[in-house]
Formats: C-alpha cells, sequence, structure tokens
C-alpha cells in the first residue's frame, strides 16, 4: 500500500508513465491545476507556495525510496520535481501580483513561465546541470528543477526591471 501511495506521489498520479515527454506533461499539468487553484477556486498563492514547500521536503524522501533499488538515479517516471520546479514561478507571479488580473494576461503569463521552466530543465545552465551531475540521490533529482523554476523567476524580474 505504501509503495503505490509513492509511486502516485513521485510519478503526479501516474503521469510519469507517460511514454512520450512525460516531465514536459507533468510542467503542462501543473501549469493547469495552479491556474484552476488560483483563478477558478481563488486559492491564496501564499498557502500554495509553503504547501510547494512542503510537497518538495516530502519529495526528498518519497523520491528517495523510490529510487533506492534502481540503477537510473533520476528515472523519467519521476515527476514531482517538475510540479515543484513549475510551481515556483507560478505561486511567486501570483504574490508579485495579487488582486484583478485580465485572464489574457495570466494565461500568456503562464505560457511564458511553462516555456521557459521547460527550456531551463532541459538544456541545465549551470547551476542546474551541477546538482543534475553531482547528486544522485533524491536532493539532485528535486533541486535542478527547483534551480531551474529560479532561473525563471530571474528572467521575470529582470524583464520587469527592464521595463519599468
Amino acid at each position: 500500500m505504501l509503495n503505490k501511495l509513492n509511486f502516485l506521489f513521485v510519478t503526479l498520479f501516474g503521469v510519469g508513465k507517460i511514454k512520450k515527454i512525460p516531465g514536459s506533461v507533468a510542467s503542462l499539468i501543473t501549469t493547469i491545476f495552479l491556474f484552476f487553484l488560483f483563478h477558478i477556486l481563488n486559492f491564496s498563492p501564499e498557502i500554495i507556495l509553503i504547501s510547494v514547500i512542503i510537497i518538495f521536503f516530502i519529495s526528498l524522501y518519497t523520491v528517495n525510496v523510490f529510487i533506492k533499488d534502481l540503477e537510473n538515479k533520476d528515472p523519467k517516471e519521476v515527476v514531482i520535481d517538475e510540479f515543484i520546479g513549475q510551481s515556483i514561478p507560478i505561486s511567486l507571479y501570483e504574490i508579485a501580483h495579487d488582486g484583478a488580473k485580465e485572464t489574457n494576461q495570466v494565461l500568456t503569463s503562464y505560457f511564458i513561465m511553462f516555456i521557459l521552466f521547460r527550456i531551463f530543465d532541459i538544456v541545465k545552465p549551470y547551476p542546474v546541470s551541477y546538482y543534475d551531475k553531482n547528486f544522485k540521490n533524491s536532493f539532485g533529482v528535486i533541486m535542478d528543477d527547483v534551480v531551474a523554476g529560479l532561473y525563471v523567476v530571474a528572467v521575470l524580474v529582470l524583464y520587469m526591471v527592464l521595463n519599468s
């Protein structure tokens, strides 16, 4: 029972078992899910960010359990890291842009954050690559996506500063 729950958690309820581009699919599902939480159900971005931080710490343990006996320490089916990495810029965007927003503006921003996150997660500029290459455990699996998410935040902040 615990192994099944762990599998469902680290694969984002089986999304990671999708044959082609499971990381991109997980990031897209995360983006849509967060839009629903923030703009349909009106969840607090601060609560969601705190939840993502809690999920980060739970993931350190659950991913370690999942990869313990695997030769590949960063299997494609583990996509909880994409959920965490994609959630960081979206949650921080919602915190920074509190209040009423045009739906088109939000959708455009979410799309840009999705694309930027996927680029940073795939290309792995330093230090994303550092965590990916040097930590063959749950910390490395998760931190490369956290840093990719923080790169998205940095690009968006730089864009806002240059356009103000």
